[in-house]
This record gives C-alpha cells, sequence and structure tokens, in this order.
C-alpha cells in the first residue's frame, strides 16, 4: 500500500477523560477506521465536547477532511456550538461531511415538508410559531385522521408525537398521544396539555413537521443507507416506536421496537425502491432543495414507510425522515463505499486548489 497522503479526523461525542488514550480500533467506528486505512488514508479521532471546541478546530485545521458522528440532541447537549466549528473549518477548506449547512436542507424533519409535492410525500404541514400550531391543530384533527408530529432537529424518537382527537367532532377537547422515544406508552390529555407540552419545539429556530399517520406502519420502516447518490445497503424495523397494540388491546400491550436488520443492497424485494431512489427520487430532492449531488454527504440514510398500495397492488413508499448527523450503525456492505467516496471527494478537493492556483 502506498504512503498515507491525507488525514481524516472522525468526529464523534464522547468523554473527555478517554481522549488521551482513545484507540479508533476500540470504538463503535472501528470498522469505519479500518476501511479508510484500506484505502490509504491516516484516520485519527477527535472526540467532541462543547468544553474542548477551540482545541479540536485547532485539531481540524491540521486534516484534509472530518467524517462527523454527533447527535443533534445529546444528553450533554446539541450542535449549536458544534455547527459552527464546523461551517469555520470548513471555510479554511477542509472537507467536512455531512457540512452544517447541508443538514439544513435535507436533515432536518422540514425536509418532509418541503418535498411533500413529490412522489414520496404526503399530507404534510409546517407549524413555524407555537401561535399557528395552538390554531391550526385542532383544524387538522377534526379531519379525523392520526397524525405525527415531528420537532425540527432530533433523534432517537425525541419530540416525535403520534396524536389524534379522542372524537373528532370536538377537537379541542381529549387527545390520544403517544411519544416515539423509547419505554413511551399511549395516554390521553386535554389538547391544551398537549399544546403546552410541545412548545418546548418552538424555541429558537424550532418549528413542527405534521405527517398523517400511515396505517402500514404496521408493515415496517426500511432505511435505504447512501454513500452520496447511490443506495450501499439496507436496514428494515418490522416493529417501530409508534406500532399500535392489536386492535381491542390496552395501550400498554404495544410490543416495544425490535431490531434493525441490515441488508446488502441487492436484496431483491428493495430494488424497486432502489432504482427509484436512484434515478428518480434522490436527482429531484437536490433541484427541490437547491443541492449540488456531488455535495451530498459521504455516508446518509432515508427512512421510507409504507404507503397504500397502487392500482396494480405494488407497494408505494412515504418518507419519514432523513438521517445525516450521526449515521451509524449501517450494513458493512456500505464501508467500501464510504471509504472509497472520502478518498474521491478528498482528491477532489486539492484538485480545486490546484485547478485555483493555476488560474492565479
Amino acid at each position: 500500500m502506498s504512503e498515507c497522503k491525507y488525514r481524516v479526523a472522525m468526529m464523534f461525542a464522547g468523554d473527555l477523560g478517554s481522549r488521551p488514550t482513545l484507540k479508533l480500533e476500540e470504538t463503535r467506528l472501528g470498522d469505519i477506521a479500518k476501511a479508510l486505512r484500506t484505502v490509504g488514508l491516516d484516520v485519527e479521532a477527535a472526540v467532541y465536547a462543547d468544553e474542548v471546541a477551540e482545541e479540536v478546530r485547532e485539531q481540524l485545521l491540521c486534516v484534509d477532511g472530518v467524517l462527523v458522528w454527533v447527535d443533534p440532541v445529546r444528553k450533554d447537549g446539541n450542535r449549536a456550538k458544534l455547527d459552527p466549528l464546523l461551517r469555520d473549518v470548513a471555510s479554511h477548506g477542509v472537507f467536512v461531511s455531512s457540512h452544517p449547512d447541508l443538514i439544513l436542507k435535507m436533515g432536518t424533519k422540514e425536509v418532509l415538508y418541503r418535498t411533500r409535492h413529490m412522489s414520496w410525500g404526503t399530507d404534510t404541514r409546517l407549524y413555524t410559531t407555537l401561535a399557528q400550531f395552538r390554531r391550526n391543530l385542532p383544524q387538522c384533527l377534526a379531519e379525523g385522521n392520526a397524525r405525527v408530529l415531528k420537532q425540527y432537529r432530533g433523534n432517537g424518537g425525541i419530540g416525535v408525537w403520534k396524536v389524534e382527537a379522542v372524537d373528532p367532532g370536538v377537537p379541542t377537547g381529549r387527545v390520544r398521544v403517544r411519544h416515539a422515544l423509547r419505554g413511551s406508552q399511549e395516554f390521553e390529555e386535554p389538547l391544551d396539555e398537549f399544546v403546552e407540552r410541545c412548545a418546548q419545539y418552538f424555541q429558537g429556530d424550532g418549528r413542527v413537521i405534521d405527517q398523517v399517520f400511515q396505517p402500514r406502519l404496521t408493515d415496517g420502516i426500511v432505511r435505504c443507507y447512501q454513500v452520496r447518490d447511490r443506495v450501499a445497503g439496507f436496514g428494515e424495523q418490522l416493529v417501530n416506536a409508534l406500532y399500535p397494540a392489536a386492535p381491542g388491546a390496552p395501550p400498554a400491550a404495544a410490543p416495544p421496537p425490535g431490531r434493525r436488520l441490515y441488508y446488502p443492497p441487492t436484496r431483491p424485494d428493495f430494488q424497486k425502491l432502489k432504482n427509484r431512489l436512484e434515478s428518480e427520487w434522490v436527482p429531484e430532492m437536490c433541484r427541490v432543495l437547491s443541492i449540488d449531488p456531488a455535495e451530498l454527504p459521504v455516508i446518509w440514510d432515508a427512512d421510507f414507510m409504507y404507503g397504500p398500495k397502487n392500482a396494480a397492488g405494488e407497494d408505494t413508499y412515504v418518507l419519514c425522515e432523513i438521517n445525516i448527523s450521526s449515521v451509524y450503525p449501517f450494513p458493512d456492505e456500505a464501508l467500501g463505499p464510504l471509504a472509497e467516496e472520502t478518498l474521491r471527494r478528498l482528491r477532489e478537493r486539492e484538485r480545486g486548489f490546484k485547478g485555483a492556483s493555476e488560474s492565479l
């Protein structure tokens, strides 16, 4: 193998006490580090915490690229300090995957609203203020359908709620709600109390995205793992966070979420979804969101629920969310493409610098 040419930092939130002795091979990202080294990259850990942000910034200014695995919502905070840091190092020529500005375009729940007219879309609404939410949600519930409300930025089911009116004829009365956070159970409360419960999601630039509930959620959710614009593997979760209890059973009887199962990109029954995502939906999404396809993340994923079957009896799919901030784990088949794409992006970055220098 040729001598390493590019230095890549793998950033993740971690225990500050472990920083001096941490070995990437002993972390959950060890296999990714191995794949990156296999294509000739020099890889190092960048353990992030807000308290050491300046120290991490100095580290990143000395590498060619950084791959980031930091959730938008964590027990120890959020990305309010990290995102400006990443924008800063990117402005100095460091390749950042995924760039915070790209996350704002496609990695928040608002992507569901902005792409609602695509064929992966469904009845989706956007509430940008608490006053609008308080005014319009009862009108929505009066239509009689359960809704799924999602905070603007989140992960792990935090701030995702299924809600429906106990009596659609009285939509301002009591509602039946369930949080998607693991371990939550369905309960009832007055609509006013639920609205106040959601007030926190409107702080700062917060907002709430509202999708109609998909009855085929019991058929599972399919996750497509993407390396730039190509599917590199699949995940399937048959029992998910908002899986309902059986008809007539008490809410507490709803099964807990199951494991996500991983498959290669060649799984036969997902090929129509794969082809449609690669040939139609990703290019259309890039046009709608004004994204250069060449700047798509090195690794990201799109979750799909099953929509109603079409006239031919075939499955349709509804976008549930797009994840960019911290995509892991994923199928082993994605490791090689991820490493090759990282190397390709670093080479393109270098060619861009050379071209700029020659034009001066």
